[in-house]
């Protein structure tokens, strides 16, 4: 990088609770760009030196875009919030997605570092969908030509944060306590001032391209001391009531309720509270340590004099942005699927295209033009259900992506035209199929109870359909012997 100018660093997450502090702690060096999904935001004026650029990550075009001129980009990404109005996928899968649109612009950009913050991967034999999910980010990312340093963190604990903030809700909200299992786990809360220090310590840094660092804190409590600590900076008496059983299903209904959490931020989460979350010594670690924050002191700092929970900075601006979600009355659709052992994405678009219509006889026929346009017609009534035009600048062999151009079910008229697309993914074990920002003509609950119930049973039919394939028996040896 070149000495005569500051490192341009882009930081994708940026409205968050880490994302906040990080732009704030990096703009005195650094040239920072925060990308957000938010439209709110991204039209907000600051003082604070931050260049803003709205971003949609689940747009590979617009990402690259966004990542112009960037040296340096943090990724803190975490799909826990909806994207559209109807979000039809897991978050696993949304993260997976999201993580690799980033890296494939991210090396389109030429990004020469990219930073991740994850979680703690335990060694145990089976993760949690959230960890899982976390480990499956980081490979992604990792999976292009642009170096990676992957931090990887537990409890973050600050101002904002949304962990701290149901663990003091709890407490503060609770005259009792029946503590399962799982507050017995270990765990080395980080401040976020120290996840800060650890982030700017690997920016730009060249010995610490391609490694991965665990962190922590200075303290390794259970949860249990944890919400014992918070009760004594709340100056509330508790009583807590341990219990032999873990009862995840149970825990995330308690905690949704006690906190207003929503079930979908709070289930991935309590599911990760069966591992035990203590980072591996390795030199960040241990550099950290010299000067680390204690839980306690960090705990403080979340709450006001009153004991309050701290807003998180994002909540100005989120309704806002749900309302916009609402009004759009947009679809986003993600599955991922099996992908056969010797076929690429350019061969699965054109099975689905053969497939479908044996699955669906005798309702639907596919209609393929010389141009390349593609029409799902009603057999016996001339009547086209859906267009779509494929995008040959937009594809590759691992990806192919066709535009919703038209159709009896498409609204078409949107500023942002709908997209629907097959790609390889977790190095070529597996497919994504994935619809976005598709407007449907129907009436908003008409759709939901029809043509969106029709295109799920469809995708897990082909699904199961990829999984049956059987690879070429030459290809099939290869493999076997690569492995």
């Amino acid at each position: 990088m070149s000495e005569a100018r500051k490192p341009v660093v882009a930081i994708a997450g940026a409205t968050g609770f880490v994302g906040q502090a990080l732009r704030c702690a990096l703009v005195e060096d650094h040239e920072v760009i925060g990308l957000t999904r938010s439209p709110t935001r991204a039209s907000m004026k600051d003082d604070d030196g931050v260049v803003w650029r709205h971003c949609d990550l689940f747009s590979m075009s617009n990402t690259a875009r966004a990542l112009k001129d960037v040296d340096i980009a943090i990724y803190l990404v975490h799909s826990m919030m909806p994207s559209a109005r109807l979000d039809q996928a897991s978050f696993m899968d949304l993260d997976l997605l999201l993580a690799d649109n980033f890296a494939r612009a991210a090396e389109q950009q030429g990004v020469k570092q990219i930073v991740y913050l994850g979680g703690i991967h335990p060694k145990d034999d089976k993760l949690s969908r959230h960890l899982e999910s976390r480990l499956e980010v980081e490979r992604t990312l990792a999976a292009r030509s642009c170096p990676v340093t992957a931090l990887r963190a537990g409890l973050v604990v600050g101002p904002g944060g949304s962990s701290m903030s149901m663990m003091v809700k709890l407490v503060a909200r609770l005259p009792f306590m029946i503590l399962p299992k799982w507050t017995r786990q270990r765990s080395a809360p980080i401040a976020i001032q120290d996840v800060v220090r650890a982030v700017r310590y690997c920016v730009g840094r060249e010995d610490t391209f391609g490694e991965s660092f665990e962190i922590g804190g200075p303290d390794v409590i259970t949860y249990q001391q944890m919400m014992e600590r918070t009760a004594k900076v709340l100056n509330k008496a508790i009583r807590m009531v341990p219990v032999p059983f873990f009862s995840v299903a149970l825990s995330r209904r308690w905690v949704s309720l006690i906190t207003g959490a929503s079930d979908a931020l709070v289930g991935p989460l309590i599911e990760s509270l069966e591992h035990s979350m203590i980072p591996e010594d390795n030199r960040l670690q241990r550099w950290l340590l010299e000067d680390a924050t204690s839980f306690d002191q960090a705990l403080s700092s979340s709450v006001d004099e009153r004991g309050r929970v701290l807003p998180n900075p994002r909540q100005t601006i989120r309704s806002s942005d749900q309302n916009k979600l609402i009004e759009m009355k947009t679809v986003r659709s993600v599955q991922r699927m099996p992908r056969p052992v010797d076929k690429d994405a350019r061969w699965v678009a054109a099975e689905y295209m053969r497939w479908l219509p044996r699955f669906v006889w005798p309702i639907l026929a596919v209609r393929v033009s010389e141009r390349g346009v593609i029409g799902f017609w009603l057999r016996f009534i001339p009547l086209c259900l859906l267009e779509l035009t494929h995008a040959p600048d937009r594809s590759e062999d691992d990806r192919q992506l066709f535009r919703i151009t038209g159709g009896f079910l498409a609204n078409t008229k949107s500023p942002i035209p709908g997209r629907f697309e097959f790609r390889e993914v977790l190095n070529r074990k597996a497919i994504i199929a994935a619809i976005h920002d598709f407007k449907p003509r129907l009436p908003w609950y008409v759709y939901n109870f029809s043509q969106a119930v029709a295109h799920l049973i469809v995708m897990r039919g082909f699904g199961r359909h990829l999984g049956r394939v059987r690879p070429n028996q030459e290809v099939a040896q290869l493999s076997e012997k690569a492995s």
